[in-house]
């Protein structure tokens, strides 16, 4: 596969390039999860987003009409795979949450929460999975009752994503048992200052907050708050998920491990271990050269994903293909960081390495969460079995 950009797509790189020169600071090396997660990482993320919202980039894919730039989802894959590569914060869920309301909404919630999901003044979680509900989503136990002008919520979420910081939450729960599972599910915009709702943190290996289970306790929400048709869910959830699988195609899982292999050929070339460059090692040469393949090939299934959609092509088995390469590509990126740097991987505090060594350390621990994020690989291994292969389903 060849993939050859227009000189409108070029510029609009340099654009992009150009714009986080100037508003990333000197040096920058990105926020850590740890630092994303705490106030003051959190107050400069919330500068840049508005910044972003400025130039119409936060959403950038979106209609004119709804605060976005209608661009074409090869400007799209080289935004992300930019703001990938320099590492510039932003959280994606307002992104793909947006084009399912532009789809399913009513007139009334799109002018609630479009303006401030495009601007960066409504932030959001996604209330999917639950203790029993993982990726088997439609066996959901969160249930939403009506009472009047009500719906009464009651059940429990978790891995719910910056849920302490969310204004809103995109909950999937169910609004008729009797109906076949897939069937009885409703999606609501949860405010989430409703009295009844509590945050709890789920701190990760890293020993960050980002993951919350988020419990409701016969929260009464507005009826204009259900979006979509009663007991329509699963139509409004594929289309989350086909946008949180396919927007930019996976062309920042490239960018972010082109960066780190970057960082690991430096730091080979620059360290000696018994009497010898690390770059001369050929087992490490060969890892490296084995990462760096893979990095193209996530590249190449990721813009074919974002070719695909050029030409009007949902693509959702590609999206597949693409989601479980990269982020198995990662996995294994890490792994092979952790064996360059060996032990020194763990240490931080090293001036000159110590950017790299936690990019490393921070990998490996997260890793796991790669395979899992977005649907898990063995479900998107059934999705391309199934769909892509015309195997039966297992």
């Amino acid at each position: 596969m060849f993939i050859q950009f227009t000189d409108t797509e070029e510029a609009f790189r340099q654009e992009v390039r150009d714009f986080l020169k100037k508003e990333l600071p000197p040096n920058w090396d990105g926020l850590t999860k740890e630092e994303l997660a705490s106030d003051e990482g959190w107050a400069f993320y919330e500068e840049f987003t508005r910044k972003l919202a400025v130039k119409g980039w936060l959403q950038l894919h979106w209609p004119p009409e709804y605060g976005g730039k209608g661009a074409s989802p090869m400007q799209m894959a080289i935004f992300v795979e930019e703001m990938a590569f320099h590492q510039a914060p932003i959280v994606p869920e307002a992104g793909w949450v947006g084009p399912t309301i532009i789809l399913h909404g009513s007139e009334d919630q799109k002018k609630k929460y479009l303006p401030g999901l495009a601007s960066g003044e409504i932030e959001l979680c996604v209330g999917y999975s639950e203790p029993e509900a993982g990726s088997d989503l439609f066996s959901l136990r969160t249930k939403a009752e009506e009472d009047g002008d009500y719906y009464i919520i009651n059940g429990q979420k978790i891995f719910a994503s910056l849920a302490h910081r969310a204004d809103y939450c995109f909950l999937a729960a169910r609004t008729d048992p009797n109906l076949p599972k897939h069937a009885g599910i409703s999606i609501f915009m949860v405010d989430m200052k409703i009295p009844g709702i509590t945050v709890r943190p789920l701190v990760d290996m890293s020993g960050t907050r980002m993951f919350n289970e988020v419990f409701f306790d016969n929260v009464r929400v507005p009826r204009d708050c259900l979006l979509g048709k009663k007991n329509g869910g699963l139509a409004l959830i594929i289309t989350e998920l086909n946008m949180e699988r396919a927007s930019g195609g996976g062309a920042d899982i490239a960018a972010r491990g082109k960066r780190v292999l970057n960082g690991l050929i430096k730091y080979a070339n620059e360290t000696e271990r018994n009497d010898q460059r690390l770059s001369k090692d050929p087992v490490i040469r060969q890892a490296m050269a084995e990462r760096a393949v893979e990095i193209q090939v996530t590249r190449m299934l990721a813009y074919r994903v974002v070719w695909l959609q050029t030409k009007g092509i949902t693509a959702q088995i590609e999206a597949s293909v693409s989601k479980v390469y990269g982020s198995e590509m990662q996995q294994r990126l890490a792994n092979t960081g952790a064996q360059v740097m060996g032990l020194y991987s763990g240490l931080k505090t090293d001036p000159k390495w110590a950017p790299l060594a936690r990019q490393i350390w921070n990998q490996c621990l997260l890793s796991f969460v790669w395979l899992i994020a977005g649907g898990t690989n063995e479900i998107q291994r059934n999705i391309i079995a199934s769909h892509g292969l015309g195997l039966p389903n297992a």
